[in-house]
């Protein structure tokens, strides 16, 4: 697999906004967006970027307990996913086949930036393979999403070889 970069990483947190405060006031974190909890779907989040990072989030929280998550109790701290990112929708296109073939494809999502492939690891750790739309193509899709994945129609839309990530998670000059 040709994993350029990680992309960010997901935790599932207690307390959102004490976890904001500790990222941000400790490393300097500042947040990018947030979703409020929907009830059912979408747990409280919040979604940080490095200082000097143009990335849409390299660090999200998930609140597990309390009124505003859907999971349940039965979530624990740690560790909800680590997004690895590929270079074009050729080699995610590659990497779904084999995904598939293997039987370890749970679930595909188009957040709207980011094109994402979900599956788990044989000790069930989730992780997240995806492609990020370019800086300057971003005006062209919504900018959060929980969309099903049409990968067929992204390539249609952006061609198989476009680098992703540029001026966002890779260097403009990528």
């Amino acid at each position: 697999m040709s994993v350029e970069r990680l992309n960010h990483a997901v935790l599932y947190v207690r307390d959102v906004e004490r976890s904001i405060a500790f990222y941000t006031d400790l490393l300097n974190f500042r947040i990018d967006h947030r979703l409020h909890a929907d009830g059912g779907k979408v747990p409280e989040s919040a979604f940080l970027r490095a200082e000097g990072s143009t990335n849409d989030h390299d660090l999200a929280f998930m609140q597990i307990e309390g009124p505003a998550s859907p999971q349940g109790s039965g979530r624990r701290p740690g560790l909800a996913h680590l997004a690895w990112e590929v270079d074009t929708l050729a080699e995610l296109q590659r990497i779904r086949g084999k995904m598939l073939q293997a039987g370890e494809l749970t679930h595909e999502i188009d957040h709207g930036t980011t094109k994402s492939l979900y599956a788990s690891d044989p000790d069930g750790l989730q992780f997240e393979v995806c492609w990020l739309v370019p800086a300057d193509r971003v005006d062209e899709v919504g900018r959060e999403a929980f969309a099903p994945l049409d990968l067929d129609a992204v390539i249609a839309q952006f061609g198989a070889d476009l680098p992703g990530g540029t001026g966002i998670s890779a260097p403009a000059h990528h």
